[in-house]
């Protein structure tokens, strides 16, 4: 059997260079394609181009801790923010110190801004309080203290609250496992644990006003100063939570209190007020808080959160205690900036550090918000909106465009000395710039929706300096090309044979320039991760458009007569490059002496 030929497996790629331009071909397409299907056929804005809402921050320092406001709790308070915001999905957000005390947060125009001003102008600590009782959000007649004997009733027992709660649908949720397992008894052991806690329709009656027999020992609510207890009734009763000035107040008294002192709050829409115990566990407490399908619980979305070592046996006690209480005082309300965000109930002690909050009526944004307040609600400083300004466009759309006239410019110089050098080449650069320039515009449209990527000034800039780094590419190979034709090959083998030594240049030039990129990505913050992002991802399409545009273009114009017979508009004309004759034209061969004087 005759050995394979040398070269096969070469022939033949060069042979179906096709499939390679069809690759890339059904990826614009693809691409194309699920820009118009998603609604987005133009990419988002950062700030500096289309304009948005601008907060400034004033630190507060906090009772007792008067020396609160320093470097190390600003930049802490920074990223928290930070963290906060863009976990709304306001990507491209600014968040940065400005000064001693105040913190500078710009966000851009359409990206849920008015969700984001909520969320940073709630910034102070986040507590967790334990429901002594609640009541209409309108003012009431205080509620007189039930006696020992009218509030004991056993776990056992269920009150008239109680039932209405199970009437009703109330939501449930169970602790998390530490652990990932399918399954168990043991896992099914832990039970339902939390759910959140009735509406204002569900008014407890009156039998649940607080009392000393009620009270769980974790909340340390007064047992023997029945004035503090009429007193926390008194301020319940004359209460108004109604009106958002109203709300104001009562969140601005509720968040100056201390965490061991007993509060009456309101819950966010004004419907409900609360009288609350003092709080065991904080917002420091919490590790992480996530929302997350559960498509094993029957579905819905839930809240999944993670305690710290020390918060995990502060959440068993007190859940523990909480759970042989009657309702409401079997829930705790997370409260955040003296306002009540949510109130769960507890059925039994959640141990290992682990817990899920879910309710029939939950949906992903209600447990995205809830889980963005828990993860990120804690900050160690409390904040005032000192100035909230709103941001023109205008400015920036003459830098942007400024910058694009620089970059057609820039581009256009490009094209000409393309054009003047390699002639006939040229029409392969132009194409491939066309086609990296549909790939960098589509991607970017689709990471708006996909990761809020939002384009601002710097990363056009980004996009601008990518056209030298990808016409650089083409040069590269080019002048192996040239290189192989001066040695006297024809122009099929030396577009092949050039092809090796262009693509290790290729990939060490990107290589050094993405790297450059990532780097720049991790170390900045703002309006540079924009540039360097998108200098990253013009060097990873650069690579995309050389390998599969680029090199099998190429292959397929070396068969075409206009470029293989080297015309002298092709750019690969053999004389105008100075190229050898071929060796086997110019190499004589004389017959050898014979060795025999006989023979010759």
């Amino acid at each position: 059997m005759a050995a394979p030929k040398k070269g096969r497996r070469s022939s033949g790629s060069q042979g179906r260079p096709g499939r390679a331009l069809v690759a890339i071909l059904v990826a614009i397409v693809a691409l194309t394609a699920g820009m118009f299907i998603s609604g987005h056929t133009k990419p988002r804005l950062g700030i500096d181009l289309a304009g948005g809402t601008s907060f400034t921050l004033e630190a507060k320092n906090q009772p007792g801790k008067p020396n609160a406001i320093n470097s190390d709790n600003m930049n802490t308070a920074v990223n928290i923010i930070e963290r906060r915001v863009n976990g709304l999905g306001v990507t491209e957000a600014e968040v940065q110190t400005q000064g001693d005390k105040h913190i500078i947060v710009n966000i851009p125009k359409g990206m849920n801004a008015k969700q984001a001003r909520q969320q940073v102008g709630t910034t102070a600590q986040l507590y967790f309080r334990p429901v002594v009782t609640y009541t209409d959000g309108k003012k009431t007649q205080p509620t007189p203290t039930p006696s020992a004997t009218e509030s004991g009733k056993g776990k056992n027992d269920k009150g008239k609250g109680d039932e209405k709660g199970k009437a009703s649908g109330t939501p449930t949720a169970t602790s998390t496992p530490s652990a990932p397992s399918s399954p168990s008894a043991s896992t099914s052991s832990q039970g339902r644990a939390v759910s959140e806690g009735l509406k204002a329709d569900k008014t407890p009656s009156s039998t649940q006003s607080p009392s000393a027999s009620q009270s769980p020992k974790a909340t340390k609510t007064p047992k023997s100063d029945s004035s503090k207890s009429d007193d926390l009734n008194k301020q319940l009763a004359d209460l108004v939570c109604t009106t958002p000035a109203d709300r104001a107040k009562a969140r601005e008294k509720a968040a100056a209190a201390k965490p061991s002192d007993s509060i009456v709050a309101c819950d966010r829409d004004g419907s409900r007020k609360f009288i609350l115990g003092p709080s065991e566990v904080e917002g420091t407490d919490v590790k992480d808080a996530a929302s997350v399908y559960d498509s094993q619980g029957g579905g819905g979305w839930i809240v999944q959160l993670t305690f710290t070592g020390s918060g995990g046996k502060k959440w068993a006690k007190v859940t523990g205690e909480l759970a042989t209480q009657q309702p409401p005082r079997n829930q705790f309300a997370i409260v955040l900036d003296g306002e009540v965000y949510s109130d769960p109930r507890v059925d039994e002690s959640i141990v290992g550090g682990r817990a899920q909050i879910s309710g029939p009526d939950f949906d992903q944004k209600s447990t995205s918000d809830l889980a963005n307040v828990l993860s990120y609600g804690a900050l160690p400083l409390s904040f005032d909106i000192a100035d909230e300004t709103t941001v023109s466009a205008a400015l920036g759309g003459e830098q942007l465009q400024a910058g694009l006239v620089a970059g057609a410019i820039g581009l256009a110089l490009v094209v000409l000395y393309l054009v003047v050098y390699y002639r006939g080449l040229a029409l392969v650069a132009i194409a491939s710039l066309g086609v990296s320039a549909v790939l960098t515009y589509t991607i970017m449209v689709l990471l708006g929706p996909g990761i809020g990527f939002a384009l601002n000034l710097p990363a056009v800039c980004g996009a601008i300096v990518a056209i030298g780094i990808t016409a650089d590419s083409f040069i590269v190979y080019f002048e192996r090309i040239r290189d192989e034709i001066r040695e006297g090959r024809s122009l099929r083998p030396a577009v092949e044979r050039g092809w090796p030594r262009a693509r290790r240049t290729i990939l060490v030039s990107d290589f050094v320039s993405f790297l450059a990129a990532a780097v720049l990505y991790i170390v900045t913050v703002g309006k540079v991760q924009g540039f360097a992002f998108t200098l990253g991802l013009t060097t990873l399409l650069d690579i995309v458009v050389v390998f599969l545009f680029t090199k099998p273009l190429m292959t397929i114009l070396a068969r075409r007569k206009f470029f293989a017979s080297g015309h002298p508009w092709s750019g690969l004309d053999p004389r105008r490059l100075g190229a050898k004759p071929p060796l086997r034209r110019g190499r004589r061969t004389t017959p050898p002496a014979p060795a025999d004087p006989k023979e010759a």
